[in-house]
């Protein structure tokens, strides 16, 4: 006779999660977070109520069926557990190690509700590490559909957005201004939060799918949007070109040597292999003091790259209190262990340097929180007179992105807002041009791994509407499970 679990009949804990320990990771650029044992994810897995109207599917930006991968997990059948989840996701090993699940599917778990909830993402990680390990992914049969579509950019948006067309028979090329595909995942996250190999396994099974990828190639230089369409012969395009100029705050001192942008300190550490020199000779040139502004997930890796990279000392700069600091708590908790330092409530008011022109000292001021601004957070406000000097020799802005102008510029009648991101039909995600799309960073401004991906699925669902042929049906497994039956 089966137990039906319950509430009262599971462990109340979550399965750790084994780490290198703080002192030695500090010191290498291997993977933090070193995943499930076979063990630990039955542990976790056995956690799941399998709940009738599971709440974690609608907290899921793709949707993916999550008490159907767990259940499969638990009866030790990896293969289904990993075709369940890219079904709805082409790149589960990277959400199940970046991704915010705390603040989406596990923040609606019923078992969160008296215990702490089921570790989703912790258990995708499991299941596509595991695939990787044994067994190599099927590659669906797709019947050509005679149409053809350009995706301009290589990043979570693109790869979403790729994989559907693909699976429903589209000849799909992805153009990639850089050398690399992967966009943000390649140049923008640490190795030591998620390995490049995983990223590249994920690009190869897009391969295997049938999807080219032309590298080094700018549209909007090389070719504009409208040659793709009129002269390349593609039926419909997706821009997926992220928003990757950065924003710097306007206060003296920027131009100095030694004032980085994150995504240029990023991409020279990640995307240029600068944490693997001299075996790879890319000059990061940073110093011994550094300062990094900001306190979201971009602000952690840097600090955390530059620990790496053999500074003596690394201080987050960020004008709010801890508790608004918009990066992962994990990632909170991972730099203050491995030694960084933070300088909550604290503004930079110039930025200091000497007679050859190098920063020797960000000024700073303190702040305090006064009433919420339009965002709806406490506003923060200076107060005077507390003006101090953090002796520094490196300053990193990880203060977010703005959109990069350059397809707007090149594709007249392109509609754009006031910032310069791309406007959509909400419901099919074209823009102000037929059979031209867009999702992710491009149209929101900067959010998330999974978010992108949601917006590169939702503009498939449209792009193949507008080209008159049907999604890839899903596993019928799957079906039922999203409406309860």
């Amino acid at each position: 006779m089966t137990t039906v679990k319950t509430i009262h009949t599971i462990p109340t804990g979550r399965t750790p999660m084994p780490e290198q320990a703080p002192q030695v990771r500090a010191t290498n650029f291997e993977e933090v977070a070193l995943g499930y044992t076979l063990p630990e994810a039955l542990r976790e897995a056995d956690r799941c109520l399998e709940c009738k109207k599971p709440r974690c599917i609608a907290g899921c930006p793709v949707g993916i069926d999550i008490p159907g991968f767990i259940r499969a997990i638990a009866q030790q059948d990896m293969r289904r557990a990993y075709e369940i989840l890219r079904q709805d996701n082409p790149l589960p090993g990277v959400c199940g190690r970046v991704c915010p699940q705390e603040s989406q599917c596990e923040v609606r778990c019923i078992v969160g509700i008296k215990a702490e909830p089921v570790c989703i993402g912790r258990l995708e990680r499991f299941a596509a590490d595991y695939a990787m390990a044994h067994f190599e992914a099927e590659t669906p049969s797709m019947a050509p559909a005679g149409k053809k579509a350009a995706i301009i950019g290589s990043g979570p948006a693109g790869i979403a957005c790729a994989a559907d067309l693909a699976r429903a028979g589209v000849d799909v090329t992805i153009f990639e201004a850089l050398h690399m595909a992967g966009g943000v995942l390649k140049y923008g996250i640490p190795e030591f939060r998620l390995p490049k190999s995983i990223v590249d396994r994920e690009i190869a099974l897009l391969k295997q799918m049938g999807v080219t990828i032309e590298l080094n190639t700018v549209i909007g230089k090389l070719f504009t949007i409208p040659q793709l369409m009129q002269e390349k012969g593609f039926d419909a395009v997706f821009v997926g070109t992220g928003a990757g100029f950065p924003k710097f705050q306007g206060i003296p001192g920027e131009n100095l040597n030694g004032v980085f942008s994150a995504n240029e300190f990023l991409t020279r550490v990640n995307l240029m292999r600068g944490f693997r020199h001299p075996e790879y000779d890319t000059p990061v040139g940073m110093g011994r003091q550094v300062a990094v502004i900001g306190a979201g997930n971009t602000a952690m890796d840097c600090a955390r790259c530059a620990l790496r990279m053999g500074a003596e000392a690394v201080t987050v700069v960020y004008r709010r209190t801890q508790k608004e600091s918009p990066a992962r708590a994990e990632e909170l908790h991972h730099a203050m262990q491995e030694g960084i330092q933070f300088q909550w409530l604290t503004n930079p008011v110039q930025i200091l340097g000497n007679a050859d022109g190098w920063v020797s000292g960000m000024e700073c001021i303190r702040m305090a929180l006064g009433e919420p601004d339009a965002s709806g957070r406490r506003a923060p406000v200076e107060q005077p007179g507390t003006n101090f000097v953090i002796p520094v020799d490196t300053v990193i802005y990880a203060l977010g992105t703005r959109a990069n102008p350059i397809i707007a510029k090149s594709t007249p009648g392109l509609k754009t807002n006031q910032w310069g991101y791309i406007e959509l039909d909400e419901q099919t995600g074209m823009t102000s041009l037929p059979g031209v799309f867009a999702g992710g960073d491009i149209v929101t401004g900067s959010a998330t791994v999974i978010l992108a991906l949601g917006a590169g699925r939702r503009a498939a669902t449209g792009m193949l509407q507008y080209l008159g042929l049907r999604p890839a049906e899903a596993s019928a497994e799957a079906r039922a499970a999203k409406t309860g039956a």
